[in-house]
């Protein structure tokens, strides 16, 4: 953990020792639609908070308020017991480092000219690494996430779905992040990839105390990885509970649906 400046009053505190995140009954309005209403979850160091619904029900734009680039109508967002709507300078710079993002779609999020450990590298460079260190910090992070690092050279049209997915949790890892947002990251790979790269973001968990919110709208997907799990349905929460228990004894008929489609049987 980088040290906390408490000269100034917008330092983000990283031994803030309540939630990692905290999103405080927020709401958001596209025009005369709701996309999100009063909606509040937490998410503690090291745990994994599953947030599950159909498409349309809110879960991406939840996602951008709970990584600080999109301001909610009402209702609050905390991180590190910050509010990320009011930092600047080296104080958002900070916090950025400690929240990133593992998209649905790495190959659109990853820019095709740059190879993939030029990706990472950039990352590091962000983050402040030297140049002359960033060779040796890229290798590691590929070793991390199960790649070689020969594999850095690559271009991402030269990597399969399951690898360009490890290559964006690398890119994410490169800060040292305390939460990393994922959402659908399983979406696009067959269920043999998908259950291999869950298994990898329980083991780095276990190891670095990373905390997750997990996007999905499959359920059986998020049971995996999930300690919590919070059922969206139009921009409200419906159900939220431990994800063994929403597994085996869903309340709302909505969280039975989603069950029902996961697991095929009704």
């Amino acid at each position: 953990m980088n040290a906390v400046d408490h000269t100034r009053p917008d330092a983000v505190d990283h031994t803030h020792p309540g939630p990692v995140l905290v999103v405080d009954a927020v709401t958001k309005r596209y025009g005369d639609r709701t996309a999100l209403d009063a909606v509040s979850l937490t998410v503690a160091p090291g745990e994994t908070v599953g947030l599950v619904g159909e498409s349309g029900s809110g879960k991406s734009t939840l996602a951008r308020l709970a990584l600080g680039v999109l301001a909610p109508d009402a209702g609050s967002v905390r991180f590190a017991g910050r509010d990320p709507y009011r930092l600047r300078g080296r104080a958002d710079r900070a916090l950025r480092g400690r929240l990133q993002f593992v998209p649905q779609d790495p190959r659109g999020s990853l820019n095709p000219s740059l190879r993939a450990g030029e990706a990472v590298a950039f990352a590091l460079r962000l983050h402040g690494t030297p140049r002359a260190e960033r060779a040796a910090a890229v290798a590691r992070l590929f070793t991390q996430v199960g790649l070689e690092p020969a594999l850095a050279d690559r271009y991402p049209r030269e990597l399969s779905g399951g690898q360009l997915q490890r290559v964006a949790v690398a890119r994410a890892l490169a800060t040292g992040p305390d939460l990393v947002v994922c959402d659908e990251p399983t979406s696009a790979l067959d269920r043999s990839v998908q259950a291999r790269l869950l298994d990898l973001l329980t083991d780095l968990q276990e190891r670095t105390g990373l905390a997750y919110l997990f996007i999905s709208h499959d359920l059986a997907v998020v049971r995996h990885l999930a300690h919590r799990v919070l059922v969206l349905r139009h921009g409200r929460v419906v159900e939220e509970g431990p994800a063994g228990l929403l597994w085996d004894s869903p309340a709302h008929p909505y969280t039975r649906a989603l069950l029902e489609a996961a697991t095929g049987v009704a």
